[in-house]
């Protein structure tokens, strides 16, 4: 069986050189870290980790606490974390609460991570105090995704922007009475977008001299099911809204569901908008406010590198930009003559 020694044995350096080269550590140049792996590949080198790990007093492991994995945002989340860390030979120990307060209170609250891990990412959660208290105690770096935490590595977009710039866009086409589908802001999960999202959309009312009313927000739960249903219930008022704005894709397009099975034309009976650029937007000709999901992935998995590699790092804040994607689902507002219902 081809050892390190073989290896280094090849490449002609030390078996220091070769290991740090192959654990992704710093102090090996690109050029040489590259010929050492090609090397080691070609002769079969499989390195041992737990034995990696008993001399580095490392796992090679990155913990990831996940809300729901079966989502298309927090899968993609995951996934561009997983490209940057498996390229420098992490692996990523994952854990999926499912919405479900105990498996929450066994991740934080117990020695699950002791030992098992060397980091932690937390996706669109808000540590409470006490789990932050426990987070410090594992003496491990932590990045959070989606939540603004001043002292913490955390990436993340500005919810509540991205909500007023989705409602800007329909007022500026005329708007003024505008529906919002969003999720509970209060919860045993606790996510941070909910609440930003609704603010920026009750922000964006008031701002346009536009009364908000209780009525015209509904809980699509962010999800497409939990989008026709909400999309339904604000579309069968007596005074529906001319336009929704739903606090994600996923919802949005089960808007755009409830609208087709009541008969109604979008853009010329009502106008949509989502955020996320979902992967599906496209298909649908969603207007959406697009938000860099797989990179927020990436750019924590980065944070957690330089953490692990460099004594010196400090924790980053890091806000990611979005953008307006105008498609074909948002219009001005029908007339009283040209609004239809065929119901």
């Amino acid at each position: 069986m081809t050892g390190i020694k073989d290896v280094a044995r090849e490449v002609e350096m030390s078996t220091a050189t070769v290991s740090r080269a192959l654990r992704g550590l710093p102090g090996v140049s690109e050029e040489t870290r590259t010929r050492v792996q090609e090397t080691a590949r070609r002769l079969g080198y499989v390195p041992s980790p737990s034995a990696a790990g008993l001399a580095s007093g490392q796992t090679r492991t990155v913990a990831v606490i996940v809300p729901f994995v079966t989502r298309w945002f927090f899968a993609a989340v995951v996934q561009g974390a997983e490209e940057v860390l498996r390229e420098r030979g992490y692996d990523l120990l994952l854990y999926n609460l499912a919405g479900d307060p105990s498996a929450r209170h066994r991740v934080f609250e117990t020695n699950l991570l002791t030992k098992r891990v060397d980091a932690v990412l937390v996706l669109s959660l808000k540590p409470s105090e006490e789990e932050l208290q426990r987070l410090r105690r594992l003496g491990r770096p932590v990045t959070v995704v989606g939540a603004d935490l001043p002292g913490w590595a955390t990436v993340r977009i500005d919810d509540r922007h991205a909500a007023a710039t989705a409602m800007e866009h329909l007022i500026d086409l005329g708007h003024r009475r505008i529906g919002y589908v969003g999720g509970a802001t209060e919860g045993v999960l606790d996510f941070t977008a909910p609440t930003a999202r609704l603010a920026g959309y009750r922000d964006s009312l008031l701002a346009a001299g536009l009364v908000s009313e209780p009525g015209l927000e509904a809980n699509g739960e962010f999800t497409f099911a939990g989008g026709m249903r909400a999309g339904r219930e604000l579309l069968e008022r007596a005074d529906p809204p001319t336009a929704i704005f739903a606090a994600s894709d996923e919802m949005a397009i089960g808007v755009l569901r409830a609208a087709r099975e009541l008969d109604l034309q979008v853009p010329d009976d009502l106008s949509v908008i989502g955020i996320d650029d979902h992967e599906m937007a496209g298909f649908f000709e969603l207007t959406t406010v697009a938000q860099p999901v797989h990179e927020q992935g990436r750019v924590a998995a980065q944070q957690v590198l330089r953490s692990l590699t460099l004594p010196e790092w400090e924790p980053e804040q890091v806000l990611l930009p979005t953008r307006l994607v105008v498609r074909s689902t948002t219009a001005p507002p029908p007339t009283a003559r040209g609004r239809t219902r065929g119901r």
